[in-house]
């Protein structure tokens, strides 16, 4: 039986009129607002409860912890048709909804602090890997440089000087130089993951074309013999545009980037089909796109490619290659796009910046810088297939040269030559046991401090952890180049 029950109302419910509360759109009640008959007024809710013919509102507080959450309203058509105990019933339903709301958004902030602890663990976690990956290449990195400077030397030394070199051996021994220059790259990009890139590094102009006919010399046994041997047949389309303008980069860094992609297709096409590299230029950009008809990739799939470690390839993939291109378009100021579709292939896009300034070349980059005269050289290096390379690159040059694999040997052989017959520069390795290329640099420049020396390192160009180097003269990478060599010692002596 449905009666009036105003007179009924506990002390603790707060009668208001909830009509003029919500048309002045004063703040909603804390506390249980019971409106025994709603009139019609020109507050747009209200009417809304008026043209449904609900005459008495009970507004329960939805509150927790002090907090209001919202109200929860109960409406009946005929009005004072809610009793006191149906009143009391609305405002503690109104807390154990308040509870629930409240524990949702409490359950909703847990989860989302777990997935930021996650994610964040991830990311610290993939650092740390990267890191680690970083110091072993730096470890790594000067057996590598020591192991191909001789293979540089005398390939370098044999396009230079030998004349009855047969057509095809001038053909591929470039290839073979653009390759280790592309090692040498690689080794010192791996520490990249984990630090910034020097920002005195110099972009030069790079031909895409050109860079294009070289990768897919250097991978043609990627592409084409090893998939023949499976009875597979991958055909090259070449869709370069012509006269196209140059772009800003580091050749072996976009080099390395393309050989990835070109990899990365064969590997979607197991059993044949076209790879197609095409270039375009547009008013501001030039474009490069790598596109396949492989097993294409799925949505999750696509939008992770680029990240460390993520591989599809099981045991058979590192997860580096892709995010090794990613970082090395993001240090060249590019951009890349990616299109895949499952079963149809995927297309890379690579968008790339024009050369505003073909003029502006960095110095050392000419063809050969001229020879120096005659010079008495004291080689040092632990090496002694380095040891060997480098100074007969510099009897070839016409250098009287004194090599010793030994720092203290070198040392005495230098105070010995001083009185009569002083070497006129010194070229020493970095790494070496029992004395460092610092400490022969050193001691070279307290007995002479006149004469200039020249540091070879397997390090790369930036030395982490070797400290200072105020003896030096000057500092070169490994494998290093003849016409480095020749630059550095004209600039020296």
């Amino acid at each position: 039986m449905v009666r009036n029950v105003e007179k009924d109302l506990p002390a603790d419910f707060c009668r208001i009129g909830l009509v003029d509360a919500l048309a002045s759109q004063t703040p909603l009640p804390k506390e249980l607002v019971y409106e025994p008959k709603v009139t019609v007024t020109s507050s747009p809710l209200i009417q809304h409860f008026a043209h449904a013919s609900l005459s008495a509102l009970v507004v329960a507080p939805l509150r927790a912890e002090e907090q209001l959450l919202g109200v929860l309203v109960a409406g009946r058509h005929e009005p004072h048709s809610f009793s006191s105990a149906e009143c009391e019933f609305l405002r503690q339903l109104g807390e154990h909804v308040a509870l629930a709301v409240r524990q949702g958004q409490l359950h909703e902030s847990l989860r989302t602090a777990y997935e930021d602890l996650r994610l964040s663990q991830r990311a610290v976690l993939q650092q740390e890997r990267l890191s680690a990956l970083g110091q072993m290449a730096s470890g790594i990195a000067h057996d590598i440089n020591n192991a191909i400077s001789p293979v540089a030397l005398y390939v370098e030394s044999l396009l230079e000087k030998d004349s009855e070199l047969s057509p095809r051996a001038r053909q591929y021994l470039p290839v073979v130089l653009r390759a280790i220059d592309d090692v040498a790259a690689t080794v010192a990009r791996m520490r990249e993951f984990y630090r910034p890139r020097d920002a005195q590094i110099t972009l030069l102009p790079v031909q895409l074309n050109d860079m294009v006919e070289q990768v897919l010399e250097l991978t043609r046994a990627r592409w084409s013999d090893m998939p023949q041997q499976r009875g597979a047949v991958i055909e090259i389309v070449r869709e370069l545009a012509a006269d196209l303008p140059p772009v800003p980069g580091i050749e072996s860094e976009l080099r390395e980037a393309l050989t990835n992609l070109i990899f990365n297709a064969v590997d979607a096409m197991p059993q044949g089909g076209q790879l197609r590299l095409s270039t375009v230029a547009t008013e501001h950009q030039i474009l490069l796109r790598i596109a396949d008809t492989g097993v294409g990739m799925d949505e999750d799939t696509r939008r992770k490619c680029l990240e460390p470690f993520f591989t599809t390839k099981g045991e058979r993939g590192t997860g580096l290659g892709l995010a090794m291109v990613y970082g090395a378009l993001q240090r060249h100021g590019a951009d890349i796009r990616i299109d895949s579709t499952p079963g149809q292939g995927t297309t890379f896009t690579l968008c790339f910046r024009r050369w505003q300034a073909l003029a502006a070349l960095a110095p050392g980059t000419d063809a050969a810088a001229a020879p120096t005269g005659p010079l008495h050289i004291l080689l040092v290096d632990d090496d002694p297939l380095v040891l060997d390379s480098l100074r007969e690159a510099l009897v070839a040059e016409g250098h009287s040269v004194f090599a010793a694999n030994d720092p203290r040997e070198a040392l005495e052989q230098f105070h010995a030559h001083q009185p009569s017959k002083p070497f006129e520069v010194v070229i020493t390795d970095l790494g070496m046991p029992y004395m460092d290329g610092r400490a022969v640099a050193h001691a070279v420049k307290q007995a002479s401090p006149g004469t200039p020396v020249l540091l070879l390192t397997g390090w790369g160009q930036r030395l982490d952890g070797t400290g200072t180097l105020e003896h030096v003269d000057r500092v070169l990478a490994k494998p290093p180049k003849i016409r480095e060599l020749r630059e550095a010692l004209s600039q020296l002596c």
